[in-house]
């Protein structure tokens, strides 16, 4: 539920209770945001329109120091889930448009699932990263069709997935095969709405645009007839789009297919059915007949037998591994890592052969750093019919490398954010204690 405990948190929660916990983090206010503190940091300087200097400086920053804990540690599963890369936007001002973004899931990660669908069409990131800003109508002379990336992306690993799904994320099947959820036909249609978005501004001189929605730009927008799902919509417009994010919010496969994977992310790789049936009702129906309700989800999630019993904690199927951004900021927040002059000198950590394999906005495509399906193959993991995403980014190479700089990490810090050992060196002569106090906090 965070980035990271230290002593004083734990006790904390201990003493709250998790509802308490709960409720205070969602009343929290959002933390200054990336895009602001870029700006007020002076990244906006006209000498930065072309570079990505000071993106990892705020997403490191923001992880570690900030208090709204579970409200990042959402921000940054949703960002494992609806994924937007750093590297994959072709834009200027790189970090205001990717820091933008990040900004709208933590903005949102209380809120209602379908806003988050809006919110990520409208970005500007999103929109370079899947390709379909500007995207043009069709052009009967030329050929042209309209670019069919994220229409795909938004159905296959956003919303609803591949094969039509039951309750508890297991697959409906017909004649012993799984069932589409839709086909190309209704990519093609999907693809039809999308069309005309494009920035709120010609001006690219500061990186402003990239803060705000894209607007409808109708001279390249299709007013033809779109049909997809199932549905029909024509006129084109953000009215359109309404109509078809509404389509895909109202099918069944949502609540099961985003269930899981924020169960993934957050507690488990291996949910068994009746948890993930558990939320996927929530999500349906947080009890007061709202669908997508974040703070339910998260709340179900959290406080749910399978993530909170003993019993269920123990089962060979439970857990996940901590993935290496997670392991970097829990020993951050554990022992004060703070960086005086702003620098936060981690950089982009993902390198497999001297870093950690992963950095915080930095997924190398939409399929982000692992896949929730992915199972090590000739593995007992496998055999077991398990899935491991970490594992993805987990082997020899990556292992060496992640011990050789949390050696030195450890040891020196890195640059001006150091770490403060003070609180355990106390325990200094007890190594029984010492490990134990260790053992809690990370």
């Amino acid at each position: 539920a965070t980035m990271g405990a230290t002593r004083t948190t734990v006790d904390g929660l201990i003493s709250g209770g998790i509802d308490g916990w709960l409720t205070d983090q969602f009343a929290m206010t959002r933390a200054p945001s990336h895009f602001d503190w870029l700006t007020a940091n002076g990244y906006n300087a006209a000498a930065n329109i072309n570079s990505q200097n000071g993106f990892d400086t705020t997403m490191w920053r923001q992880l570690i120091v900030e208090p709204d804990q579970l409200r990042q540690r959402v921000g940054m599963a949703l960002l494992d889930m609806l994924v937007v890369g750093i590297d994959g936007v072709n834009t200027n001002w790189q970090a205001f448009a990717a820091a933008a973004y990040v900004d709208v899931l933590l903005d949102n990660a209380f809120g209602n699932f379908r806003d988050i669908m809006d919110a990520i069409t409208t970005n500007p990131a999103m929109a370079s990263f899947l390709t379909f800003l500007g995207n043009r109508k069709a052009n009967a002379t030329t050929g042209a069709q309209p670019d069919e990336n994220y229409a795909r992306e938004l159905m296959q690993l956003f919303t609803i997935g591949l094969y039509q799904l039951n309750m508890d994320g297991s697959l409906k099947t017909s004649g012993g095969n799984p069932i589409e959820t839709y086909t190309p036909a209704d990519v093609s249609g999907l693809a039809r709405v999308f069309t005309g978005l494009n920035y709120s501004s010609t001006v690219s001189t500061t990186p402003a645009r990239y803060k705000v929605p894209l607007v409808m730009q109708a001279s390249i927008n299709e007013t033809g007839t779109a049909s997809f799902l199932g549905t029909s919509t024509s006129g084109g417009g953000t009215a359109a789009i309404k109509v078809a994010l509404d389509t895909i919010f109202a099918h069944s496969n949502v609540p099961p297919f985003v269930s899981k994977q924020l169960i993934q992310r957050l507690v488990t790789s291996n949910p068994s059915p009746a948890y993930v049936a558990r939320v996927a009702a929530v999500f349906a129906n947080s009890g007061s007949g709202t669908r997508g309700d974040m703070k339910a989800v998260i709340k179900a999630i959290l406080t749910d037998s399978e993530a909170r019993d003993d019993s269920a904690l123990t089962a060979a199927s439970a857990g996940k591994i901590r993935e290496p951004i997670m392991r970097l900021t829990g020993w951050g927040r554990a022992f004060g890592v703070n960086s005086p002059a702003n620098t936060w000198p981690f950089g982009n950590t993902s390198s497999m052969s001297t870093r950690i394999a992963q950095s915080p906005g930095r997924s190398p495509s939409v399929f982000t750093s692992f896949r929730p399906g992915y199972s090590p193959p000739a593995t007992a993991i496998s055999s077991a019919g398990l899935v491991a995403p970490e594992f993805q980014i987990t082997n020899e190479q990556s292992v060496v490398a992640y011990i050789n700089y949390f050696q030195s990490l450890v040891a020196n810090g890195s640059g001006d954010a150091n770490p403060h050992y003070t609180s355990i060196l106390t325990k200094a002569s007890d190594s029984t204690a010492l490990i134990a106090e260790v053992n809690t906090v990370l």
